[in-house]
């Protein structure tokens, strides 16, 4: 078993709060965030950015994985993921979360390519845990 953490702060209320981001590793060491970088253009993250980030890392590990597993030995994978937040009800929920993948695979062929692909969507555990609608779109290029 792996556990890892973050923390976050929120000074004030609303959207006169402030907030920050924390994690062990310390890959964010007081990331800002809060209402402008989450509902407008302030700066900052926002958790579904970081989400979509977690998302994009997560596929892009478990296709690379898969892809070793099959013998390849060299490539490029870019993942895109976009995290879509609606309103629902009072509050709000992640609807989608959209990958979009750029591969370079030599020696590949494009159904196989297509079919690691979609198993690596259905099983990295980011996949398993978001509670939303999950497209991949890929291009292999040569």
């Amino acid at each position: 078993m792996t556990v890892n953490s973050a923390s976050a702060r929120y000074e004030g209320l609303g959207k006169d709060g402030k907030g920050h981001i924390w994690t062990a590793r310390g890959a964010l060491d007081g990331e800002p965030y809060g209402f402008a970088s989450r509902f407008e253009d302030g700066p900052g993250t926002n958790p579904e950015e970081l989400i979509a980030a977690a998302h994009a890392a997560c596929f892009t590990m478990a296709l690379s994985f898969g892809l070793a597993r099959a013998g390849h030995t060299d490539g490029q994978l870019d993942t895109r993921a976009e995290v879509t937040l609606d309103k629902d009800g009072e509050g709000f929920r992640v609807t989608k979360s959209a990958l979009t993948l750029t591969a370079k695979v030599p020696g590949i062929a494009a159904d196989d390519f297509a079919r690691l692909a979609t198993d690596a969507e259905a099983n990295c555990p980011i996949s398993k845990l978001l509670d939303c609608e999950i497209t991949l779109a890929h291009t292999l290029e040569a």
